[in-house]
């Protein structure tokens, strides 16, 4: 009955309505799946805790490793995920949903760049030396900050447990990880490997568990030095209360966006509609970065929306694990997700957006959802102001540079935007102007291990990814010597 939950559970919670009822035969489903996968509670939290604390301590074999030896560590961490990635990719299609070719060939190759990036900073994270007046010797240390508590969503589950571990563990910290509870699975795996590569006990913990019983807990933990999170921004603003009612935290955000996509009248259509496209129905469009709001200049709107129409209604829906499925199942096993899509479609079409595709339920089994296409969209309709989070296309039409730019900044996010044009000087004059952590230009979520990521306004603060993900797991410590002077 174990092995029956682990494998038919997750690829049962993407493909069917009722996850239970679709295996009467399995009684002990609930019983069996509370051991595997507890709801972690404030004293699961507080024993990981102590024992992040313990292999922090001075002394310890984690704090006495030489820096090159932790970066060790890590490439033998990517290895072993190189090694088991068709494993870990059937794993996160089952726990998530999304396409297997998504899992295997983008999900599964930047965890591993992501890991290998980082452990070559873990020798190189250096300080300086500092000429200040009189006679002293002034220098700095990156020193890590302590025990980290890091909480991950549900969309890329190994690819956000990367982004976190890497730089945590390339400084020296210790982790306590709090895995969301809809994808367990490759992040309990990755633990496994943790171990069979060599890191000290304690050094990272990883516990399954509720948002607001397990990631609460960490959030207000006393000795939790620094705190991680991705996700929403309605749970951002809980993690940074509470890190102001416990201990002070530090605290990094990675939250939501509704972030604009510019397709202006001299782009190559061709590559607009395709890039916009896959902007926003990427991993069914539940991305934070996702390309919602997209502006077309009016010259070009009319037949850059019969396009895009078209294209989206040949996006192949299907089983995850035909390698020909572009779009699978939302998420969640439940049906708040879900049915909070379908409503913000009602919503759309009731303050008139013109609903081009799509539109309802791709099937009578599973979460699945048509990719939806709304032109004709305003700027103050709900649909283009709130983060939907699923395969809803909005279309607006714009005319001048000016216009769209005070536009696409109208909104409380500010996490990433994109620009298409032949013209390198409006490419210039749209990026600096937007207000968002980054601008692509001819392109979308292309990601790099070297180059950070991260919000304006209510996007979040901090950065990942790149040597500036790396500030926010160090603090920097001043040193100052006297220099003894010769006596004449």
């Amino acid at each position: 009955c174990v092995l029956q939950v682990l494998w038919w559970g997750p690829r049962l919670a993407a493909s069917s309505t009722d996850f239970f009822s679709a295996i009467p035969q399995m009684s002990c489903a609930r019983k069996i799946l509370n051991v595997i996968f507890p709801t972690k509670s404030p004293t699961d939290v507080d024993r990981a805790v102590k024992a992040a604390r313990a292999a922090f301590r001075l002394g310890s074999p984690w704090r006495r490793m030489d820096a090159s030896d932790r970066g060790l560590l890590l490439t033998r961490l990517a290895d072993a995920i190189e090694r088991d990635a068709g494993y870990l990719a059937e794993l996160e299609t089952l726990d998530n949903g999304k396409p297997y070719a998504i899992s295997y060939c983008v999900d599964i190759p930047n965890v591993v760049k992501c890991l290998r990036y980082y452990a070559g900073w873990a020798d190189k994270w250096e300080g300086k030396t500092i000429p200040i007046d009189g006679d002293y010797f002034c220098y700095t240390r990156h020193e890590p900050i302590g025990v980290c508590g890091q909480i991950i969503p549900w969309n890329f589950p190994l690819l956000m447990q990367a982004w976190k571990l890497g730089p945590a563990l390339a400084t020296g910290n210790t982790i306590v990880m709090k895995v969301a509870e809809q994808t367990p699975l490759t992040a309990l795996y990755v633990a496994n490997l943790i171990k069979e590569v060599g890191f000290p006990e304690g050094v990272v913990n990883i516990l399954p568990g509720m948002g607001p019983s397990a990631g609460a807990a960490i959030a207000a933990h006393m000795d939790v030095d620094k705190l991680a999170f991705t996700g929403s921004t309605e749970v951002g603003h809980l993690i940074q209360q509470a890190s102001g009612s416990s201990n002070l935290k530090k605290v990094t955000l990675e939250l939501g966006g509704k972030s604009p996509n510019i397709i202006l009248s001299d782009a190559n259509m061709e590559e607009a509609v395709e890039q916009a496209h896959f902007a926003l129905f990427f991993n069914q469009g539940q991305c934070c970065c996702a390309g919602s709001r997209t502006y077309v200049q009016a010259d070009i709107y009319d037949e850059f929306v019969e396009r895009s129409v078209e294209r989206t209604k040949n996006r192949v829906t299907g089983d995850p694990f035909d390698l020909k499925t572009e779009h699978g199942p939302q998420v969640t096993w439940e049906t708040q997700l879900f049915k909070k899509i379908l409503n913000y479609i009602d919503i759309g079409k009731k303050e008139g957006a013109k609903m081009l595709c799509g539109g309802k339920a791709a099937s009578d089994k599973g979460y699945f959802i048509q990719p939806t296409v709304f032109g004709d969209v305003h700027d103050q309709m709900t649909i283009a102001r709130e983060e939907i989070f699923g395969p809803v296309m909005q279309i607006m039409k714009f005319k001048t540079l000016e216009e769209v730019l005070e536009r696409a900044n109208d909104t409380k996010y500010g996490l990433a935007a994109a620009v298409f044009t032949k013209d390198i000087d409006k490419a210039h004059y749209l990026s600096s102007g937007l207000r968002a952590g980054t601008v692509w230009i001819n392109c979308y979520d292309v990601f790099g291990a070297q180059a950070p990521f991260g919000g304006f306004k209510a996007s979040g603060n901090g950065r990942e990814l790149g040597e500036y993900g790396l500030d926010n797991y160090t603090e920097v410590k001043t040193v100052t010597i006297k220099v003894p002077q010769k006596n004449s």
